[in-house]
């Protein structure tokens, strides 16, 4: 499958040195830090139910490269192909340990490995799966514009309260609208604020699940 390719080239927020040297430094911390949980999560995924501890799905980053985003597994089903459904509420494909994860998202914390490689950035728009953005893409205005910055654990979209499930088309345009505005105004700053505000949702979102 050919990547898709950003309309723009990479804005500040994706060529500041200041905002890499920060990732870098809080993933590392964050990641020997949790390491015990992690180890704890990774061996009470696979007691529960049958596959691995990591769920693996193929992404869109930075100018419309694909990798690889990690996540703890929390469904019975791994799906990375050309449709994917989305986690609904009360979805019965997932485990009873993975809705706890889900709804803490805790499950996103192995993404920390994929900041470190360069791939995703703290701060940025949530990557979404290859098929919804080639689906996404082709309903959505300057869809792909949001290919300008490195994708994020958490976002401007995410404390904005467009997060979650696509009901509803309109969902995904504010959702694109929120995160090419980050691009455009993205400042240091503006991340700190984003992280302060994503502690909360962390604890009590109902888009979480």
């Amino acid at each position: 499958m050919a990547p898709i390719t950003a309309s723009a080239p990479p804005a500040a927020v994706a060529s500041s040195r200041r905002k890499r040297a920060f990732d870098i430094v809080f993933a590392l911390v964050a990641l020997t830090l949790f390491l015990p949980l992690l180890l704890t999560i990774a061996a009470l995924v696979r007691l529960e139910t049958p596959g691995p501890a990591l769920f693996r799905q193929r992404r869109t980053g930075l100018n419309g490269r694909i990798f690889t985003v990690f996540k703890f597994r929390t469904m019975t089903v791994a799906e990375d192909g050309a449709s994917i459904r989305q986690a609904t509420k009360n979805d019965a494909r997932v485990t009873p340990l993975g809705g706890v994860l889900r709804k803490f998202s805790i499950d996103e914390l192995p993404q920390l490995l994929n900041v470190l490689r360069g791939e995703m950035s703290l701060i940025g728009p949530r990557p979404h799966a290859v098929a919804h953005d080639e689906t996404w893409g082709k309903m959505v205005p300057g869809y792909d514009r949001r290919f300008r910055a490195r994708p994020g654990l958490t976002g401007y979209a995410a404390i904005c309260g467009f997060r979650g499930e696509v009901k509803e088309l309109q969902a995904i345009i504010d959702r694109v609208e929120s995160d090419n505005e980050y691009i455009d105004i993205w400042s240091f700053g503006l991340d700190m604020k984003i992280v302060w505000r994503t502690i909360p949702l962390i604890f009590d979102d109902t888009r979480a699940y």
